[in-house]
């Protein structure tokens, strides 16, 4: 079995534990990205499939493995994901509670692919997963951390690829000046 992984944020440059046996390759299936989640372990604001947000490019890697199950821990153990949220990672063939994405399963089917993973981590915010914040907060919330936090977290959102456009990137980069870093304007991440 060939087995993807669709990526978009830093997978891309922290695959860690995430076995690929290819690089990253533009032309993953176009999906709704925000930066929507405040990450349990980290100061950042992560960008995450958000339903209602515009559609934005992905990028995809062969998975070094054909076990279906292993990719999906590969992925539960890069994203620190607890076993008791096995819907939080994405797949198809869907497993553990997760529902298949029809863009997702569209795209393997024209790429004659087998399966993919993903992280499917809702959005959250001010501890409410599902919670969507505005732009507005999404600044403010990312004006008020630390220095060492706002370093962090302004690093994770200029090391997005550039041409993932989102109304929050928008606002963070016209209030905050966090443009995307030269190596961020790739057409193939490494």
């Amino acid at each position: 079995m060939n087995i993807v992984c669709i990526a978009w944020g830093s997978l891309l440059w922290k695959p860690q534990g995430l076995k690929l046996a290819s690089g990253w390759h533009p032309g993953g299936p176009p999906l709704p990205l925000e930066f929507a989640r405040q990450s349990d372990d980290s100061p950042e604001l992560a960008l995450v499939m958000c339903e209602g947000a515009r559609l934005a490019p992905t990028y995809w890697a062969y998975v070094a493995t054909g076990d279906l199950d292993e990719a999906r821990a590969m992925v539960r153990e890069r994203e620190k994901i607890t076993l008791e949220r096995p819907e939080w990672i994405g797949s198809i063939p869907a497993r553990d509670g997760a529902q298949e994405d029809p863009r997702i399963a569209a795209w393997l089917r024209a790429r004659r692919i087998d399966a993919a993973v993903w992280t499917a981590v809702p959005p959250k915010f001010d501890g409410e997963n599902g919670r969507v914040p505005t732009a507005d907060e999404a600044v403010r919330w990312l004006d008020s951390r630390n220095r060492e936090q706002r370093a962090a977290a302004e690093d994770y959102i200029r090391r997005t690829p550039a041409h993932i456009d989102t109304c929050n990137r928008r606002a963070i980069q016209a209030r905050l000046g966090w443009t995307p870093l030269r190596e961020a304007h790739v057409t193939q991440a490494r």
